[in-house]
């Protein structure tokens, strides 16, 4: 009887059991290091918004703003063998694998100088802002202010070196605002009811600030300036309508780049508050300061209909370095109240800047100071006049319950 003799490799076996083993080891590896990863990025998320008062918005807008439209090609190319570029600028070569890391972990630029001192030079990087109060139509978009490209503000005088103008009378029509073209009619004020006392001061910090649809041919939103028709209307508009409403006023249309020598965008601050300094000392009665802005928001994001009719929205900026920023908030939220009970939706809410810029915005002058942003880059001057018309029936609103609390009440009856 013959034997029939198998012959079994083991090693060969062992070897696959082992190279097996090494496999699901590396999955599991890699997997927990996944868990962990997310874990430690909520964690994160939450430490931040704990220990700093933000939310991590402000950090995922900042990294998805760096990726460029060449990431996304260039990650198409590693499928499509056609769209591949040159080597040295692949967005996935080890140079910018690295940088990109650095940056993730540190942000920090090391191609970048600037992202070194930004955290300590005020100006230098955009704002990063923390909702305080919303309204019906705030959403997690907050406002965002981003600087002129270069050589976009003209520093030949162009516009005149503007003043500060007490009781402005002619109030432009609505509806008849384009490219700086306004018509006027007679103004139809009401009795002084702050008793001839000139108590509201407007005054616009970025005042060469203005709006792409009164802008020909101009499409950038980065050189959305211009000398003459710009925010500073908007602020004469509020103005002229407190008047109206019997609130007396004070407007600058203090023209910076005209009058500054070596004129510095991101020194905007420094120049207004010789303003307020030379209101307050010609006008001692003024109590109340309202800095006009406009946003750099989009059109879907700065713009709410009522009434069949197109307003532009208001943010409130509150300067969250100011020592006594509760005290502006306080003064801010009032006026958001009053006009969000008659014009729900214009207003998207206070907002509160102190992490990066300049943080203070004078509001550290009164504590009746307050920086509103006035529409967006897409608004017209007919939609931020609308909203200027309702913003000082509300802040009349307000000056006069302050009047009833501070003392007797002077109106005629």
């Amino acid at each position: 009887m013959k034997w029939t003799e198998v012959t079994v490799d083991v090693n060969k076996h062992r070897k696959i059991g082992q190279g097996l083993v090494v496999y699901f080891r590396i999955m599991a590896t890699l997997l927990m290091g996944c868990v962990m990863f997310f874990a430690a990025l909520g964690l994160l998320g939450f430490a931040q918004a704990k220990l700093t008062n933000t939310t991590p918005n402000s950090s995922m807008k900042g990294l998805a703003s760096s990726v460029s439209s060449r990431f996304f090609l260039d990650m198409l190319g590693m499928e499509m063998p056609h769209m591949q570029t040159d080597r040295q600028t692949f967005t996935f070569s080890q140079s910018n694998v690295s940088g990109f890391l650095f940056t993730l972990v540190t942000d920090l630029n090391w191609k970048d100088p600037k992202t070194f001192i930004s955290r300590e030079m005020p100006g230098m990087s955009q704002d990063r802002s923390v909702v305080l109060r919303k309204g019906v139509q705030t959403g997690d978009d907050g406002p965002e202010d981003y600087g002129p490209k270069a050589d976009v503000i003209p520093k030949n005088g162009e516009g005149g070196e503007g003043s500060i103008t007490a009781n402005p009378s002619t109030l432009p029509e609505v509806g008849e605002t384009t490219k700086g073209e306004t018509k006027v009619i007679p103004p139809t004020a009401q009795p002084p009811r702050t008793a001839g006392r000139n108590v509201a001061f407007i005054y616009q910090s970025h005042n060469q600030e203005s709006y792409l649809p009164e802008l020909d041919g101009v499409k950038d939103p980065d050189k959305a300036y211009d000398p003459q028709t710009n925010v500073t209307k908007v602020g004469l508009r509020l103005a002229q309508k407190l008047e109206q409403e019997g609130i007396g006023a004070v407007h600058s249309d203090k023209n910076y780049p005209a009058i500054e020598k070596s004129f510095n965008y991101y020194f905007s601050y420094k120049y207004s508050l010789k303003t307020l300094q030379e209101a307050s000392s010609s006008h001692p009665d003024l109590k109340y300061y309202f800095d006009i802005h406009r946003d750099s928001q989009r059109r879907e994001k700065t713009t709410v209909r009522i009434n069949g009719k197109d307003y532009a929205q208001l943010y409130f900026i509150i300067g969250g370095k100011n020592p006594n920023w509760k005290e502006n908030e306080q003064f801010a939220s009032q006026i958001h109240q009053a006009i969000e009970a008659k014009f729900p939706g214009i207003s998207k809410g206070s907002f509160a800047k102190a992490a990066e810029g300049n943080g203070v915005y004078n509001q550290n002058f009164s504590a009746n100071s307050v920086l509103i942003e006035v529409g967006g880059v897409d608004n017209s001057l007919e939609e931020c006049y609308r909203t200027a018309d309702a913003l000082a029936a509300a802040i009349a609103e307000v000056v006069l319950n302050v009047k009833k609390v501070d003392g007797p009440n002077t109106q005629p009856k």
